[in-house]
């Protein structure tokens, strides 16, 4: 059984970028440990909304088998703001503490927060130490309304080399997310239910299925 940890800039993200593969790996007798770095929290936003989130990932958590999930409550849209060495060393102790075999990690797109947390996850999953040399992969995660606002050409774009099928996920997928009743929004809003299928059979039939999730392979060590 390999420990999978799925690093979330903010609640939800995790079950955006991966809840078909969450779900999958938990059937497949994985555990999955969910860290979210930040979230909706004082001085932008009430205390009260932070809260409601966490009850909401809670949730969606419980339906997709994961079995520990991680809170480090940076408050949502500051995490830039915040010391390189202290966000590293947060990350980098979780890394050390799970000591996972795979590491899914946002993508560096649109969200500042998203761009920060890839950089300090790369800093946390190097191929040093017990913990580091033991990931067999890190790999990014698309985000929907983030991850493809990227001005292209300019900034990185999100190119997928690895594609999961989540045909038999879709379903736990979908019932995870819409547990985000704060953060999920009705169609043709980006982060809305439909949304999320579209992406998925858009993913799947590039790789030969009905519906699939995207990740592009930082590293792989096996």
């Amino acid at each position: 059984m390999s420990v999978i940890l799925v690093i979330a800039p903010h609640p939800d993200d995790e079950v955006l970028g991966a809840g078909g593969f969450i779900r999958k790996s938990f059937e497949q007798g994985h555990e999955v440990v969910v860290l979210t770095v930040s979230g909706h929290l004082p001085p932008l936003y009430p205390r009260e909304a932070y809260e409601t989130t966490v009850r909401e990932a809670a949730e969606a958590h419980k339906i997709l088998g994961v079995s520990q999930s991680i809170n480090l409550e940076v408050p949502a849209t500051m995490v830039a703001t915040h010391p390189v060495s202290e966000l590293n060393g947060m990350i980098s102790k979780v890394v050390n503490d799970i000591r996972p075999q795979r590491v899914l990690i946002p993508y560096p797109d649109r969200h500042i927060d998203h761009r920060t947390i890839f950089d300090s996850a790369l800093v946390a999953t190097r191929p040093v130490g017990s913990a580091g040399a033991g990931i067999e992969i890190v790999a990014a995660y698309e985000t929907l309304s983030e991850t493809h606002w990227n001005a292209p050409h300019i900034e990185p774009n999100f190119t997928p080399n690895w594609v999961a099928n989540i045909t038999d996920q879709l379903d736990s997928k979908l019932e995870a997310l819409g547990c985000f009743k704060s953060q999920v929004y009705p169609f043709p809003h980006p982060r809305s239910v439909e949304a999320a299928k579209g992406l998925a059979v858009f993913r799947g039939t590039q790789a030969g299925f009905a519906y699939g999730e995207s990740f592009h392979i930082v590293r792989m060590c096996t």
